[in-house]
């Protein structure tokens, strides 16, 4: 039935569909634990509780999982797992836009709380749902109703007591998506999660992970967890939705200390999560909320000192006590809730538009620039948490630095685990201002033509298209199969573009097949070269084509060098696949693309696992710099080039990102500009540029329109 028109466009019964198959049934019963209450070691002190926390796995940070995937790919991607000036792996929600052209696109997030399921299923399945609701919240969505959801089952449900724990479970999740008014549309379940071995088994914890997705109508109204204090200051609210409750049974507080406990969080109210639901999208709809975050694993504690971290600020609170519960159960609960960061200027409007929806929110603190102090106190008692924020954020990267060093170079780990403390905002500064695409042009006729050309595996196609499209071209999606096959040749085009990916899977080395196929096939080899070699033509290769510009030598030297001069780009100095928000600086330099843009720094996504450039010449590399054929160089946060790890990603000499040649027509370079040409894919902008329409990148590829009307 659809309720947008009151049709019904498929009315069809279910036994034609399944036939007379008779239902199974499954019997199992519910056996009894035995449940300890949660005891913590005596003396046991806040400090000593967040010193352990924060070294959990599922609290700290996941910088160990983020770096080693391509967060940008298709430039669709709105929201990814970073957030704030430093890209710290605490996004709440997921987005990814619908086109390159508009600002609708869809939301995800997650929901998991498998410990709390080992005291009560049905709890665990409340919370699991909320847990997804509360992190969804964040991004504005189409409406409540719209929201759908998978629902993945864990569970050991052959054996005793498992099937029954897993029907409560289930029972409880049907009846929160009624009360929420959400649908859960498909899902999975693995239902033999348990290993025998003699007379040993063991068995995973049952488990629902809820993923819900929705509609977004503006994709630029996302709150993310980094504090912004606004105006030096702001304001942080604290909204309760376990209704005051603070049970400890399942939390990360009782795992460190080897605990389960027996009193598990959960809802008893989903018209009041609706309801906090609701108003915190009218809210975020009238951009009242400058950050936001909910309250879950390691408890209100690790919410408001993970804010911190991810804004890079100092934070001041004090949360009441109504119930003299005491410091670590206020603090270190994981009933559901949200805190809120709002400029003083909204903050009296905030409160009131909660309190009138009958949802708690009380004024716990404030956050602030200039310091780098983490001040938590409880029931206006001295504060049992004042301590650097650094020293905290370093407690919370622990162990994913350990694992780092695992999978990373450990010398370059070191140096990441060092620097971090010392961070401070990118100092980007641009020496032009950004401006969309004249519309006279943009509605031109006889646009000039780019041709983009693809290889079996390159996957940055579609937002380099998208690209040079926003900058006025005429733009062409080429393999090259349609070359090989002579469907099109290369005497229209004005310029060509290499792009990203993983051509031929980099099984010969990066880049290597492609450019076989090209220089040993005579006829596009022969258009290839007559291409490079007119004087109204440019080409540009990101990625993988800057690694097919090299093979081709197409950069730096206009004429072309010897193969054993000839640079290269060899594995990145980590030994891994980086993908990073990096910042670089534009030097002077002969490239039109360039043009205008030189003395600027900003943030580019990279996403390579072989951007080393490698000069088997030592005259080269001297040649390529007084010539100043290096344009665009890795630089730190205080825009100083860089052989600092992570801030120049592979290890390059001299921070170089690119290569050009003499005549600057041909560029090639290894940082994805084509992916950050519009504001809504940057994944941080500083305040002073939010009146920007376009992205600053946008100007690099009207640059090449422009060589062309010149040319």
């Amino acid at each position: 039935h659809d309720s947008q028109n009151d049709s019904t466009p498929v009315d069809l019964p279910l036994e034609l569909v399944l036939g007379k198959m008779p239902q199974k049934t499954f019997i199992d019963n519910h056996l009894s634990a035995d449940l300890i209450p949660l005891k913590l070691p005596d003396g046991t002190q806040v400090m000593d509780a967040v010193d352990r926390v924060l070294r959990l796995i599922s609290v700290g940070s996941k910088r160990f999982l983020v770096h080693k995937v391509d967060r940008s790919v298709t430039g669709l991607v709105a929201q990814q797992q970073c957030v704030g000036p430093l890209q710290l792996p605490l996004a709440n929600v997921g987005i990814t836009a619908h086109t390159h052209f508009g600002i609708t696109g869809t939301a995800v997030a997650c929901g998991e709380q498998p410990i709390k399921g080992l005291i009560d299923s049905a709890a665990m399945a409340r919370m699991t749902v909320v847990e997804a609701m509360t992190n969804l919240v964040w991004a504005k969505v189409s409406k409540i109703e719209d929201i759908k959801a998978s629902g993945n089952w864990m569970y050991a449900a052959k054996l005793p007591g498992e099937g029954a724990k897993m029907y409560d479970a289930c029972e409880a999740l049907r009846q929160s998506c009624l009360e929420l008014g959400i649908g859960i549309d498909g899902g999975k379940d693995s239902l033999s999660m348990a290993a025998k071995c003699g007379d040993e088994v063991v068995k995973a914890p049952g488990e629902l992970t809820m993923t819900c997705y929705v509609t977004c109508p503006d994709i630029t109204k996302t709150v993310t967890p980094d504090l912004k204090c606004h105006g030096s200051k702001s304001k942080l609210l604290f909204v309760d939705l376990g209704g005051g409750n603070t049970r400890l049974g399942g939390s990360s507080l009782a795992q460190v200390y080897n605990q389960i406990g027996n009193d598990s969080p959960d809802i008893a109210d989903f018209k009041l999560v609706k309801n906090a639901f609701n108003v915190t999208q009218d809210l975020i709809g009238k951009r009242m909320i400058a950050a936001g975050h909910d309250r879950s694993d390691g408890g209100l504690i690790v919410t408001l000192m993970e804010m911190a971290f991810a804004g890079n600020c100092s934070i001041e609170v004090n949360i009441p006590d109504e119930k003299n519960v005491g410091d670590i159960a206020v603090l270190f609960n994981e009933e559901a809730g949200l805190v809120i960061e709002v400029t003083e200027s909204d903050y009296a409007d905030v409160l009131n538009a909660y309190s009138s929806a009958g949802v708690p929110c009380i004024d716990i603190g404030t956050a602030s620039t200039g310091g780098d102090l983490i001040q938590i106190s409880v029931g206006g008692a001295s504060s049992c948490v004042n301590e650097k924020m650094t020293v905290l954020r370093d407690l919370w990267e622990a162990t994913s630095f350990q694992l780092e060093r695992r999978q990373r170079n450990p010398d370059c780990v070191a140096q990441e685990e060092a620097g971090l403390k010392n961070r401070i905002s990118p100092q980007w500064k641009l020496t032009y201002k950004p401006e969309a695409t004249n519309e006279t042009v943009m509605k031109g006729q006889n646009k000039h033509k780019v041709a983009v050309i693809r290889q079996e595996g390159s996957n940055g196609d579609r937002e380099m298209l998208s690209a040079f499209l926003a900058a006025g071209f005429e733009t062409w999606d080429i393999s090259v199969s349609d070359l090989l096959e002579g469907n099109v040749t290369l005497k229209e085009f004005r310029g060509i573009v290499f792009v990203g990916g993983f051509s031929y899977a980099d099984v010969l080395d990066s880049g290597k097949g492609w450019a076989g196929v090209i220089k040993f096939n005579t006829g596009i080899f022969e258009q290839f070269q007559a291409f490079r070699e007119r004087d109204d033509t440019f080409s540009l290769g990101i990625c993988n084509g800057f690694q097919l510009m090299a093979l081709l030598g197409w950069v730096p030297s206009t004429k072309g060098l010897p193969e054993s001069e000839q640079p290269r780009l060899l594995h990145n100095e980590s030994g891994k696949f980086e993908s990073r928000f990096s910042s670089v600086k534009v030097l002077d330099s002969a490239a039109i693309m360039f043009k205008g843009m030189e003395g600027s720094s900003l943030g580019v996504w990279v996403a390579h696992g072989e951007g080393r450039v490698h000069f088997p010449d030592k005259s080269i590399h001297e040649h390529v710099i007084t010539n100043k054929l290096s344009p665009l160089r890795y630089v730190n946060d205080s825009n100083e080039i860089t052989q600092e790890y992570p801030f120049n990603p592979n290890g390059s000499p001299d921070g170089m990102a690119a290569l050009c040649s003499e005549d600057g027509r041909h560029l090639a370079m290894m940082p994805h500009p084509e992916r950050v040409f519009t504001t809504w894919q940057w994944p941080w902008t500083p305040p002073e540029w939010k009146d920007f329409t376009v992205g600053p990148w946008l100007k690099m590829f009207q640059n090449a329109r422009e060589f062309c009307d010149s040319n």
